[in-house]
This record gives C-alpha cells, structure tokens and sequence, in this order.
C-alpha cells in the first residue's frame, strides 16, 4: 500500500479547524484565541524546517551533523524542563539538572536499542537516531518536568515539617524522601497511563504512522511496544535522577534546608 501524499491544499483545509477553534474562543470570550494561532503558527514553521533538515540529514550520516542536531534537541528539552517549573532552580542549576537527567537516561536507552534491540548499523544512522530520541526526549522532558515541579513545589509548601525532621536528627535525605516519592509517582503517571490505554482507548502516534505509511499492522503494533518499553524506561531514570539531584540541591553541605535556591514565584 503506497502512502497518499498531502498537498498544500488539503493541509490548508485542516487548518481551516484551528482557525474555526480561534473563532470559537473569541465568540465565546475564552480567551485562548491568540494563544491557538500562535501555536498553530508556530507548528507550521517549526514542522516545516524540521522537514528540510531531515531531508538534508537523512541523505548523508556525517557524525559531526547529526551530533550537533542532537546537542540541539536536549539543549532546548532541557530549557523546556525549566520553563514548565513554578518555582525552578536559581542559576545554572535550574537547566543544568534537567538537561543532565534527559542526556545520561534518554542517550543511555537509545544506544541500548539501536546496538543490541535493533541493531542499525552504523548505530548514528539518522533515520533510526533522529525519531527514536525525539520520542524519548519529549517524554521524559514531561515525565522530568512534572518530577521536579511537584518536588520544588512540596519543599516550598512543607517546609515546616522537613526543618522539623531535620531539628529531630534526621538527615536530608530521610526529611524529604516522602516529598521524593511522591514527585516520582506524579512525573510517572502519564506513562503508565498511555501504556495502559494503547489500543484500547488510542492508538499510539507511532503505529498509527507507521500504518499509514503501509507498514503491516503487527510490525506496527511491535515497533510501538518497543518505543513505549524504551520511553518508559527512560522517564522513569531521568525523573529518579532528577528527583535525587533536585533534592540534594535543596540542601547545603551541613543539611540546612535552602529554600532561597529556589525562584520565588514564576
């Protein structure tokens, strides 16, 4: 089965919805309107480039491209995980810990599958490197961000009870492990859940790709288990790495509580 290409026009009719939402909000005063357009346009730029770039990329596997391509991937994930945190961590440690975090786990599973699961060789092919790790990163960024937002948001709320702990004898990390564990099981909670509704409730975006394009529907349905295995191995060690870090930084050498290393209020 060949794939049905679209054409400026058909696309254009889609967007014909987006503006037909817009219109909606502003009959309806909800205020979205300007926030949907600027979204919509912003796909439609951001879809297009990437569309060029891969098509250059996907011709030649020339390291030091496809490199520089994946340094700007984590690079604006990691800014991404920053921007998405009420109150994010002051100076460089308010990027540096989501990126790191996204890096080592989102980088670790991706050389797991592509060397031993897949086997592409050679192992930076970009037509299997580019897609799989945009996949991962863009849900472990989710999985990081809700990690470390609900950590620094609870240690913001309680810290009473963590400074009392602490006045108790507690360590650091006995004060805040509950807050930790809860952080974790909030930044997992989307995971799980499109785990548990792939195939019944949705079809996931990658086997309904994969279809169209004529792929045989149990290929489909086995490549989009392996990409939800590997995306659900890699949220879940970036957000425990993250959660660690975030909470490490939250005290001092001497297991003081430092709250001002925190933003006030975004």
């Amino acid at each position: 089965m060949q794939l049905i290409a679209l054409s400026p026009w058909d696309l254009s009719l889609a967007a014909l919805l987006v503006l037909l939402l817009a219109l909606l909000s502003w009959a309806l005063r909800l205020g979205v309107e300007k926030r949907v357009l600027i979204a919509a346009l912003r796909s439609i730029l951001q879809l297009s480039l990437i569309g060029f770039l891969l098509e250059a990329l996907f011709r030649q596997t020339h390291f030091l491209w496809i490199g520089l391509m994946v340094s700007v991937m984590v690079s604006v994930a990691g800014w991404e995980v920053r921007a998405r945190q009420q109150r994010a961590y002051l100076g460089f440690w308010g990027y540096g810990i989501g990126t790191f975090s996204l890096f080592l786990s989102s980088f670790s599973v991706l050389l797991l599958s592509l060397n031993l699961i897949i086997g592409v060789q050679p192992w930076y092919r970009p037509q299997y490197l580019i897609p799989l790790l945009g996949m991962l990163l863009g849900n472990t960024m989710n999985g990081i961000a809700i990690t470390l937002d609900q950590l620094t948001r609870q240690a913001w709320e309680g810290r009473g009870r963590i400074e009392a702990r602490l006045l108790l004898g507690d360590s650091w990390k006995l004060a805040i492990a509950e807050m930790q564990r809860d952080a974790l099981r909030s930044g997992l909670i989307p995971i799980v859940n499109a785990m548990a509704a792939a195939g019944l409730v949705s079809l996931p975006g990658m086997m309904t790709g994969q279809i169209l394009a004529g792929s045989p529907p149990l290929e489909a349905a086995k490549y989009q288990l392996l990409i939800m295995f590997l995306i659900s191995a890699a949220t879940g060690l970036g957000s425990m790495l993250a959660v660690w870090l975030g909470a490490r930084r939250l005290f001092d050498e001497r297991q003081r509580l430092r709250l001002d290393r925190l933003h006030p209020r975004r």
